[in-house]
């Protein structure tokens, strides 16, 4: 077996997003504290990570966001002498695309401000997260139809077109009840896109939760991943939940501790391989309380399982 290139892991923000690891009871509370000391915030999230052994990082949404860290530190330059003092590296950064602002033009220059500031604090993805569907029955209906996906692909286009301008690729995050989750939905949504400017971030448990194995759903679609979430879930998710604010909260109840769940870890470890973008690892752990622990529980399962079926070793 030839050996796989050694690999960096990261892990996305949102991990430490959970009340308990500040000390608090509530989000009300934790959201008091990012407003009124975020360099508190940052600064304790710089700790748990070299604690945990973990050397990329991929931004999410306040606090630990681009606008938070320009606050904070000035400038991207500034945030990236801090990351590089800290011997930590900005992978990423994770954008939430909404169904009411579709028109291609105008969803690249919003986002244009997240993509400069990636670009020069050492980024190379933006990872776009899809319109949600609305519940089932509601009204009015939103149909996740070829309308709406080919109007998804269009802002898609634009936005990607506009980061590699700058030296980021675009790569579309399958979300759990988003327009982009299902088997169906994967295969609609990258035969509609164009693979010189959009590409794919799939996150395993959100897969899951669509009632899809993720490394059958993924493998056609192999050369087009330039960053993958890894994360487990306990199984799917009931299709007509409500979506409203409380759908992201609702999701944790089935993600699980990597390697306690039913995703495939070897096969996945396989198909990552095969991408030509296993450089590094992105650890995705939803809101934990614990989240340095599971941090280092989820990279030491990862080496594992990399180390059997690849015999591989990390940075």
């Amino acid at each position: 077996m030839e050996p796989a290139m050694p690999t960096h892991y990261g892990v996305d923000l949102i991990t430490f997003f959970h009340p308990s690891f500040w000390g608090l009871s509530t989000d009300e509370e934790f959201e008091r504290l990012r407003n009124s000391a975020p360099e508190t915030v940052w600064s304790t999230i710089f700790d748990a990570l070299s604690e945990s052994g973990i050397s990329h990082i991929e931004m999410t949404f306040p606090p630990a966001d681009f606008t938070t860290a320009l606050q904070v530190f000035g400038s991207a330059e500034g945030f990236r002498r801090e990351l590089d003092s800290r011997n930590l590296t900005l992978k990423s950064g994770f954008y939430g695309l909404q169904g009411a602002d579709l028109d291609p033009a105008a969803a690249a220059d919003a986002v244009t401000p997240y993509l400069e500031f990636l670009a020069a604090a050492g980024g190379d993805t933006l990872v776009v997260g899809p319109p949600m569907r609305a519940t089932v029955g509601s009204t009015p209906p939103v149909f996740a139809d070829l309308g709406l996906a080919s109007r998804v692909a269009d802002a898609l286009h634009h936005i990607g077109h506009r980061s590699l301008s700058l030296g980021v690729k675009t790569a579309l995050h399958t979300e759990a009840h988003s327009i982009f989750y299902t088997a169906r939905d994967i295969q609609l949504m990258m035969t509609l896109t164009d693979p010189d400017y959009v590409f794919l971030c799939p996150d395993t448990a959100h897969i899951t939760l669509g009632d899809s194995n993720p490394v059958e759903v993924v493998e056609p679609w192999r050369n087009r991943v330039v960053i993958a979430h890894w994360k487990d879930a306990t199984g799917p998710m009931p299709a007509d939940v409500p979506i409203d604010a409380g759908i992201h909260t609702a999701h944790r109840e089935y993600m699980c501790t990597l390697g306690e769940g039913v995703v495939d870890w070897r096969s996945w470890a396989r198909l990552m391989e095969s991408t030509g973008h296993s450089d590094v690892t992105l650890l995705e752990l939803d809101a934990t309380p614990d989240p340095i622990g599971e941090m280092i529980a989820a990279r030491t399962f990862v080496e594992s399982v990399r180390a059997e079926v690849l015999g591989s070793s990390s940075n």
